[in-house]
């Protein structure tokens, strides 16, 4: 839930960089692009070969111009579907990404077994968190539960990297750990979330056949 609580600090942070984008004529979805690509390349070529500090840092970058796009969007007269789906694309590709990276260099030359498994149980549960929050969205349900959310999952999976990289030991183990269960639990409140908000709703049925003349 940080991710909420911080964009209104963020909204100020931003707000000179989004004038001179305005005036620049940049556009929100060009921001969401850049940082996607800068950020699924950072992940693949430096995380995924060991440089664990460096690619967390660039990461953490590009990661940040998400927080741009919208207030960008916003500035330039509101946002557009179609930015809207990019955006949310781009964020689980630039998390794939990060998680991906972990585990072609742990399944490699960093040769940890156990942070190969923990990468892939995080990715799958950060999946699911998104899925079910999309889904529900799609039945007309709002659902904003969730003690790890996306703002959550990357602060912990880049910090135990980035720690790591620095040559603290077990950062990352930790952090992934950390990462597993509260994704889980995440997962868990959000079904239960869909289970009270959708008591009493139906599916619509098939349609009735029409009188023949």
């Amino acid at each position: 839930m940080l991710g909420v609580n911080l964009r209104p600090a963020v909204g100020r942070f931003w707000a000179p960089v989004v004038r001179g984008l305005v005036r620049a004529g940049v556009t929100a979805d060009a921001v969401t692009l850049t940082g996607t690509l800068g950020a699924v390349a950072a992940a693949v070529f430096l995380i995924g070969n060991g440089e664990l500090f460096w690619g967390a840092f660039a990461v953490t970058l590009f990661v940040l111009l998400d927080m741009l796009d919208g207030a960008l969007a916003r500035a330039r007269g509101g946002g557009s579907v179609f930015g809207a789906v990019l955006d949310s694309t781009g964020d689980r590709a630039a998390d794939a990404a990060i998680f991906a990276g972990l585990v072609w260099w742990y399944g490699g030359e960093g040769d940890n077994r156990l942070i190969v498994l923990l990468s892939l149980v995080c990715l799958v549960l950060g999946v699911l968190t998104s899925y079910v929050k999309a889904r529900a969205e799609g039945m007309g349900l709002r659902v904003e539960v969730g003690i790890v959310e996306r703002t959550e999952r990357l602060i912990l999976v880049l910090v135990g990297t980035g720690f790591t990289g620095l040559g603290i030991p077990y950062a990352l183990h930790v952090c992934l750990w950390v990462l597993a269960v509260g994704s889980a639990i995440t997962v868990g409140q959000r079904f239960a979330a869909v289970r009270t908000g959708s008591r009493g709703m139906r599916l619509p049925g098939p349609a009735a056949p029409a009188d023949e003349p």
